[in-house]
């Protein structure tokens, strides 16, 4: 019994999936009479290059067909034994096994050279070209720059850039593209029709996703959940072959991370997995729907990957609510739970914690920043705002003059810096009062650190940019800070350090005092406690 893909393989231009714009040049060539003696077919694997060859053969040779038409009838003698394999007119021959010159001279330029035995054309598919040998391509350049009358060669390959200029130069050049999901669930409605079997087009969609844009691979997965599941195929069946994700609950997650309901994301990914529903699939999915948002908010023309007419309404509706930084976020997020989700020992923890993260994470700042805020996973609808949340995102002002503020006006409200530095970070507002502001020349402020990884924790990109807003706030202009490291750098004992807002009460510590770092200080010693957590001495 041959294969799905080799007993729908198409037989006439009208057949063919995709490629419409090749369709249409070789039909017009083919209606005018106008025949090219050398194409070549370039692009990915599985998408009609050799299938289409054989049907642009088909068509030149085709008995019947009649002036000013481009169809083969598949029904002369010259049809049906192009058809069968057996037209001595038509020579396909696999580059990647005839690489050598001996080869190019014996089965292509002495056939050449002679007549066509039935049909009007001798045409040569040349599969795989690429592989020729350099001395196979030279020896073949001659017979395609002075071909013999009546002689067509169309040169197939999926690794263009492997091809000799000089060979190129001398062919009609056509590049392939992958194919749409709805021509592939077209397609394969068509052969699930034809076959007699009943399956729901869910399933469809689910093996044409799953191809990647490759007809031939799709048609090869039908056949192995058709083998499986007989003449009415289950999800449960079709799920052996594909493993099952559920596009719906993807996007219903989207939806619930956007609105920051932890509780119910993290709830729905464990249903999935309870389920028995494969997270690394799920999770792939989750990143393609994602990245056609993304490309959706960059270009509106850009549709990306088909999803299904209703699911598209769905991703539109929920798209309209995240912002680019958003999805952006989101995608590199869930890209790291989906690396680690084949070592998790447990399944649905790399994607547990994904989303616990996003959820905590407060509104984005100009430049992807998220400002942590020490909210629960999933607030009550009474709960009051937070009174660190920003209301609306911050306007960086730049004023006329640059250098207005001077090194003194500086560290005069250095103390109120802190004091906001606090509300959104509090370990880093620990980490500032440490720092000295050295030197302001414009608006570029120079802080320097005694210890390298105080240095390195203000360039992180997130937590620089939280700075620099705040300076704006406090100073009313556009401030960039520069840090450096100044090992004989003393920090005062005089340093603006308020004990109150180094002690933190805990309701879980039963009121004992803690330092920044968590630690409950040992003999009542606050300040050998904050010593250890930062690595610091005391300095005379």
């Amino acid at each position: 019994m041959a294969t799905l893909y080799r007993k729908y393989r198409p037989q006439n231009f009208a057949e063919v999936v995709g490629q419409t714009h090749i369709k249409i040049t070789l039909e017009n060539e083919i209606q005018s009479g106008r025949i090219a003696h050398a194409y070549l077919f370039c692009g990915p694997r599985a998408v009609g290059k050799t299938t289409l060859a054989r049907v642009m053969a088909k068509a030149v040779n085709c008995q019947k067909r009649k002036e000013g038409e481009s169809e083969p009838c598949n029904t002369c003698e010259s049809c049906v034994s192009i058809t069968s394999g057996r037209s001595l007119d038509i020579i396909e021959i696999d580059a990647a096994s005839h690489t050598g010159v001996d080869n190019v001279r014996e089965n292509i330029i002495s056939s050449a050279r002679t007549s066509p035995a039935t049909g009007r054309y001798k045409a040569f598919i040349i599969d795989e070209v690429h592989m020729l040998s350099i001395s196979a391509f030279n020896a073949l350049l001659k017979t395609l720059e002075e071909p013999p009358e009546r002689v067509i060669f169309i040169l197939c390959t999926t690794e263009i850039h492997k091809v000799p200029a000089t060979i190129i130069s001398r062919c009609q050049r056509f590049d392939f593209k992958r194919i749409s999901l709805s021509d592939i669930v077209k397609k394969l409605s068509y052969v699930v029709t034809q076959e007699g079997i009943k399956i729901d087009r869910k399933i469809l969609e689910a093996i044409a996703r799953k191809s990647e844009g490759y007809m031939r691979d799709a048609e090869s997965l039908l056949g192995q959940v058709v083998s499986i599941g007989g003449r009415e195929i289950t999800q449960e069946e079709a799920d052996l072959v594909i493993p099952r994700s559920n596009l719906e609950e993807i996007v219903n997650l989207i939806d619930l991370l956007f609105r920051k309901d932890g509780a119910s994301a993290v709830g729905l990914v464990n249903k999935l997995a309870d389920d028995g529903i494969n997270l690394t699939a799920f999770t792939s999915d989750l990143i393609e729907i994602l990245r056609k948002m993304m490309l959706g908010k960059i270009n509106a023309d850009y549709f990306g990957l088909e999803f299904g007419e209703n699911l598209e309404i769905k991703i539109n509706e929920v798209s309209k609510n995240l912002s680019l930084e958003q999805i952006v976020i989101f995608i590199e997020k869930f890209l790291e739970a989906r690396g680690a989700l084949k070592d998790s020992f447990i399944t649905q923890l790399p994607m547990e914690l994904a989303i616990t993260e996003l959820c905590l994470a407060g509104p984005i700042a100009t430049g992807r920043t998220f400002v942590p805020e020490k909210t629960p996973l999933n607030p009550p609808a009474s709960q009051p705002k937070s009174p660190t949340t920003p209301e609306a995102p911050i306007i960086r002002k730049v004023s006329d003059t640059p250098g207005a503020i001077s090194l003194e006006g500086i560290k005069e409200k250095w103390p109120e810096v802190l004091t906001k530095i606090k509300k959104y970070n509090h370990s880093l507002s620990f980490i500032l009062r440490v720092c000295q502001p050295q030197t302001i020349d414009g608006r570029d402020l120079c802080l320097a650190f005694k210890y390298k990884f105080h240095k390195d924790r203000i360039n992180n990109a997130e937590i620089k940019n939280l700075v620099e807003k705040i300076l704006d706030e406090v100073y009313g202009d556009q401030l960039n800070i520069q840090a450096v490291i100044d090992e004989n750098l003393e920090i005062s004992s005089n340093a603006p350090i308020a004990m109150e807002e180094i002690v933190i009460t805990s309701e879980e510590n039963n009121g004992a005092e803690t330092t920044a770092g968590g630690a409950i200080p040992e003999n009542g010693n606050m300040f050998d406690s904050l010593l250890k957590t930062f690595g610091g001495k005391v300095v005379k």
